[in-house]
């Protein structure tokens, strides 16, 4: 992993996905770039006939955004060694991918989004989009992590799907820059249930081609399979949740509304989440 990826709009999802990506950053010795990404009347970018936006106050508008980027980095990542940033002008689930390509970043940290009429870039459904369409891990922060720690990473899988196994080599890839400790968790539910030893001989054949750093491997009863991830991830206080996602349905068909209703914003962990 060399380059990480922080789309940022100043809000404070946005800053706390900072805070994450810097350490993130500091212990991997990655480079960092972060992305504003700006959705403009074409007025502004064209200055054609018609325009509601001058020159001037299209110059006074983009200097007063860079310096903003400026003290943005200064304030986050004054202790990261290399740091990159950039202004486009797009669509921000498209330019963010289309930048995340362009630099070859090998993670994208964001936050799960803005929540005021200025911090118009990071809106939920922008977040969902990046987790269901890129082919790069993305780790969603959705509250401020100032402790934030790697020691306990909990990866969720039914370890069936072979193509998840591409998945669990992105994932180490990640893991193994922190020295974490892995929980590898297969979620028993009453309409799909397995016996103990089945289900974790079924995780032990699927792990078996690959080196591992110090891990466990759980099997966890639940009602559903998202109530056992986030349950069994408090129990162990895990520092990050790690899952496989389908380009389809994104983080919608594992937190449904019930299960982020019933949970308080501060209990959610941060989430790596990684294309099948």
């Amino acid at each position: 992993m060399k380059k990480i990826l922080v789309p940022i709009d100043f809000s404070k999802k946005s800053e706390y996905a900072s805070k994450m990506a810097s350490k993130i950053a500091k212990k991997s010795n990655c480079e960092v770039y972060l992305l504003h990404m700006i959705e403009l009347p074409t007025g502004i970018v064209d200055m054609g006939a018609g325009s509601n936006f001058s020159i001037p106050e299209s110059m006074l508008y983009l200097r007063k955004v860079k310096e903003r980027i400026i003290e943005f980095k200064e304030r986050f990542f004054s202790k990261n060694k290399i740091v990159h940033h950039s202004i486009r002008f797009q669509n921000p689930h498209e330019g963010i991918l289309k930048y995340a390509d362009k630099v070859e970043v090998d993670l994208i940290v964001m936050g799960s989004k803005g929540h005021s009429k200025f911090e118009e870039i990071l809106i939920g459904s922008n977040t969902e989009k990046v987790v269901r369409t890129s082919k790069i891990p993305v780790i969603v922060v959705k509250k401020d992590e100032d402790k934030f720690r790697i020691k306990d990473i909990v990866f969720a899988s039914n370890f069936k799907n072979e193509n998840k196994k591409e998945v669990f080599r992105k994932f180490l890839d990640f893991a193994n820059h922190f020295k974490s400790e892995i929980h590898l968790l297969k979620v028993n539910t009453p309409s799909k249930f397995e016996n103990t030893h089945n289900a974790k001989e079924q995780v032990k054949e699927f792990i078996a081609e690959f080196k591992l750093p110090k891990y466990s491997i759980n099997i966890y009863n639940d009602a559903s399979i998202e109530k056992g991830i986030l349950n069994f991830s408090r129990d162990i206080d895990a520092d990050l949740i790690a899952l496989s996602t389908h380009g389809r349905s994104g983080l919608s068909h594992l937190f449904s509304a019930s299960v982020t209703k019933s949970l308080s914003k501060k209990a959610m962990k941060p989430i790596l989440t990684i294309k099948v």
